[in-house]
């Protein structure tokens, strides 16, 4: 960060610019650092899934974190786990929005871990042994889920899967054939919860098919990702899953230790705001309004008080 020398009548001015800058140096490698994204000062690098809804999380890490002038460098869309937990492991990426489940089941395979916050202590132990930290999970959550219309949830009084226990007509679960023989099919959920159901394929792994029967009431249950917009938009509603049969995946942050307390601290508070209602309200944003994922998040954190 040395200067040209001036010539001789521009000299004194040198010198006493030449001090200053040096004087700063001594604080950081950087002069307009903050100092305060991790532990050594640098900025942050953010990465994303290349997957919308992923990406609007991680933008919104982004911008939190820039609105307390800590800096960050954003690596966003790069692909599926395979892509980017490298990248993650080397300590290249110093921050990801990651979910609970599909991760530990990739750092721990042969984990028996199902309700979220057994399956969070567990993921907090793999992270430590990574070399790495999970931040709070959120309650916002992005899995399958047993989904049912919001007029079938109101006449039977419905909120959990165990509810539907009281369901006096036929149940008829739809989803794509190869869910008859999955432990989330009719047998886990006689298994689990004790509930006798129907079966009938539907090949569009919760797509507008699927929404359709259970609008026409040709099937009563069907299993569509918590996240999907389509839940919102045709008044379909979530049975909670009080027993573990899917397996947990909430949101949750995975951090390199370098990260600074007030950049975790920052991050713990966007986790802790974000619902799953608010997920599937951003998600439907991004595909229904086609809106930028920079948009999107900056809209939630001002709504949140967060920007």
């Amino acid at each position: 960060m040395t200067r040209t020398p001036l010539r001789s009548r521009q000299l004194g001015l040198a010198l006493v610019a030449a001090a200053a800058l040096s004087l700063t140096a001594c604080g950081s490698d950087d002069p307009l650092s903050s100092g305060d994204g991790g532990k050594g000062g640098d900025k942050i690098v953010i990465g994303s899934q290349d997957y919308y809804s992923n990406e609007i999380i991680a933008e919104a890490y982004a911008q939190a974190l820039e609105a307390a002038d800590i800096e960050v460098e954003r690596d966003f869309r790069i692909g599926q786990r395979e892509a980017y937990l490298p990248g993650i492991e080397d300590g290249s990426i110093d921050l990801f929005p990651e979910y609970t489940g599909p991760l530990l089941q990739v750092w721990q395979p042969d984990t028996t871990a199902r309700l979220a916050d057994d399956v969070y202590d567990e993921l907090e132990d793999a992270a430590d042994d990574k070399g790495l930290e999970v931040l709070d999970q959120s309650p916002a959550t992005d899995q399958d889920s047993y989904v049912v219309t919001a007029a079938f949830a109101e006449k039977y009084d419905l909120a959990t899967i165990e509810d539907l226990a009281k369901v006096t007509e036929k149940l008829t679960f739809g989803a794509n054939s190869e869910a008859e023989s999955r432990p989330n099919g009719p047998k886990g959920l006689k298994d689990t919860y004790g509930v006798d159901v129907a079966f009938t394929p539907i090949e569009d792994s919760g797509g507008p098919l699927t929404v359709k029967a259970l609008k026409d009431g040709s099937i009563q249950l069907a299993i569509i990702y918590t996240g999907d917009p389509s839940i919102k938009k045709n008044d379909l509603v979530t049975l909670e899953d009080t027993k573990g049969l899917f397996l947990a995946s909430h949101v949750v942050p995975v951090a390199s230790d370098d990260l600074s307390d007030k950049a975790k601290g920052i991050i713990n508070k966007v986790s802790a705001a974000m619902s799953p209602e608010d997920l599937v309200d951003l998600d439907a944003r991004s595909v229904d309004e086609e809106l930028p994922a920079a948009t999107i998040a900056k809209d939630w954190l001002q709504k949140e008080g967060l920007l």
